[in-house]
């Protein structure tokens, strides 16, 4: 083991995840464990190790009380909170299997997941959250034991529905560790299907460990890191990284108040680590360059030439480029920009992770030229979830790195990322069909990627396979890239691009309020008059648009019509699964009529 792998538990010493909080309770009770906002009293608390453990024994009390066994599937529907944790770790150590759920997930989907996993047991976070499932409360009868975190004076009409407090004793006893066996399963994680039902994706301790301590080789994390989580734990990128992989280093977690208040918990905490998905990112940057062009000219060259400059550092440092008389300007742009914007984000970032999707290279660009590094990876919650990442001393952004430690990748056929390793999840639950048409007989699963490998092992995703257009000329043309490259201009919010089997491109996009209003204001157009909004005047600056920022794909790759909509797509209506990917489907079905009318006549 390396000297910066001194301080992190291996995976022999853990044995299991509730075995891995076992193991860092010994080495180090009394450092701090997680900080957690306290809005009753308006401060930051913190959790120690031992005081985690501690309350871990007082869950499993409970949980033996009810009559829960090993093998038992139980469910937690909660935010990002050291409960988040103490429930999973509670359950774990009695062999229970644990099943995930996202806080803003529709009743009826949730519902779906609790009886075809078997849930036995629901944590929600608050009484108003459990208020919501009325309408499908008749479809959850295999719950046992409803749970609820926050005390409210509301009274329950449901014999099954406890606040925790009252469920919990005083105190518990020892901690117990029931199950040593690493293959066993940990937890179900449901994938948000952007096409039908959700499939439970399988996952052993074994996996999850393998890939925790893999992403520990690919970027040293110190036991005095400080990592601020807001990605949802019921995502696995999340989950592995941001919370098994710190107990394995023990590192410090914060938990932010949410993304309303992802500013103001940036400086207060001032992480030295990020984990996040690329909309954040995008969102940073949305306010930067909204601020950048309300100011001077001179204001936005300086920002652009830090950029650059700082940028060609980045790259001279990689081995990819060589020193430039400009090198000796950054000094100065530092301390005028640079610093200044890295200060917003608490100015003791190191390195910032991005998953979950691809990162814009232009995005990317920005924060690395202003001396963030952003480590792009790449996964599924089938692989627990990483494959690939980019590292410190290795990071080129246009790829998702080259895979981590014990992990193998090839391209198969279609060009398919095929993918195998200790991470590789056990099966889907109860469909061994869908298990089979994942995972080949050899153990190599089929991402549902397509991408390239260069000559360094550097991975590059070039699309999904199912999701390549194909034109009725035969051209084919990758949605998700020239998405990217139209939301780049602001006025958009969120855009689907339209063309399978047809004759051209087309879109439908959702514009950005604020600059929808800035827009209609410079061309006289009446903001709210839903007949501006399907005006051919509107569709032609839209159309333009997007043509402008599609000058880098081939001249087919045109968008001839666009149907414009203010209502944004969202988990609640339908429109986005809970990790905020497009239902397309479901997106097509609304706008049935409006596709109609744009492919008339052809």
């Amino acid at each position: 083991m390396s000297d910066t792998m001194q301080h992190v538990i291996s995976i022999e010493d853990a044995g299991t995840l509730d075995g891995l909080l076992r193991e860092r309770v010994e080495r180090t009770p009394d450092s701090v464990a997680y900080r957690d906002y306290n809005t009753q009293h308006a401060n930051w608390r913190d959790y120690t190790w031992a005081q985690i453990d501690h309350q871990v024994a007082r869950w499993q009390a409970a949980l033996i009380k009810d009559g829960l066994k090993a093998g038992d599937r139980v469910g937690v529907m909660l935010r990002n909170s050291p409960e988040w944790v103490i429930f999973d770790q509670a359950a774990l150590g009695l062999g229970l299997v644990v099943v995930p759920l996202y806080t803003q997930d529709r009743p009826d989907n949730v519902a779906y997941i609790a009886n075809d996993s078997g849930c036995k047991v629901l944590l929600f976070g608050t009484n108003a959250q459990w208020k919501t499932f009325d309408e499908v409360r008749g479809q959850l009868g295999l719950l046992t034991r409803i749970l609820i975190v926050e005390r409210e004076s509301a009274a329950q009409d449901d014999a099954r529905v406890m606040y925790a407090d009252d469920w919990l004793p005083a105190q518990g006893s020892e901690t117990q560790h029931v199950s040593r066996d690493i293959n066993a399963l940990a937890t179900i994680v449901y994938t948000s299907g952007t096409t039908g039902r959700p499939k439970g994706v399988m996952l052993s301790h074994m996996n999850i460990l393998s890939n925790a301590y893999a992403g520990l080789q690919r970027l040293t994390v110190q036991s005095t890191d400080s990592f601020l989580s807001f990605l949802p734990l019921s995502h696995t990128f999340e989950r592995t990284c941001g919370y098994y992989l710190t107990i394995m280093c023990g590192a410090t977690v914060s938990y932010s108040r949410g993304i309303p208040h992802l500013a103001e918990d940036l400086h207060t905490i001032r992480p030295t680590m990020l984990i996040s998905v690329p909309r954040i990112y995008e969102r940073i940057w949305g306010a930067i360059r909204a601020k950048l062009d309300e100011g001077s000219p001179l204001k936005k060259k300086l920002f652009m030439m830090a950029v650059d400059v700082g940028y060609a550092r980045f790259e001279q440092a990689q081995g990819r480029g060589s020193w430039q008389p400009s090198f000796l300007l950054w000094p100065i742009l530092n301390a005028l920009v640079a610093s200044k914007v890295l200060a917003r984000l608490g100015g003791r970032m190191r390195a910032a992770m991005s998953g979950g999707a691809a990162l814009p290279p232009d995005i990317s660009r920005v924060f690395i030229g202003l001396g963030l590094p952003i480590l792009q990876g790449y996964g599924l919650t089938e692989t627990s979830p990483i494959a690939c990442a980019n590292g410190p001393d290795d990071n080129l952004p246009a790829s998702v790195g080259t895979p981590v430690a014990g992990v193998q990748v090839k391209i198969g056929a279609n060009n398919a990322l095929l993918i195998k390793g200790p991470n590789i999840m056990m099966g889907y639950w109860n469909n061994e069909s869908a298990t089979k048409a994942m995972i080949q007989e050899d153990g190599w699963l089929n991402s549902g990627d397509t991408g390239r490998i260069d000559d360094k092992g550097h991975v590059f995703i070039t699309g999904r396979i199912k999701e390549i257009i194909v034109l009725s000329n035969g051209e084919k043309l990758p949605p998700v890239d020239m998405e990217n490259a139209i939301l780049r201009d602001p006025l958009f919010e969120q855009i689907m691009l339209l063309g399978e089997a047809k004759p051209y491109l087309s879109v439908i996009v959702v514009l950005s309020a604020e600059h929808w209003k800035k827009l209609a204001a410079e061309k006289g157009w009446k903001v709210d008059d839903p007949a501006t909004v399907r005006s051919k005047d509107v569709e032609k600056e839209i159309t333009q648009r997007v043509g402008a920022q599609l000058k880098a794909f081939p001249g087919y790759a045109q968008v001839r019509r666009a149907t414009v909509s203010l209502e944004p797509w969202s988990v609640e209506n339908g429109l986005l699964t809970p990790t905020l990917k497009l239902k397309r489907p479901k997106v097509m079905e609304k706008f049935n009529a409006e596709i109609d009318q744009m492919y008339a006549g052809h």
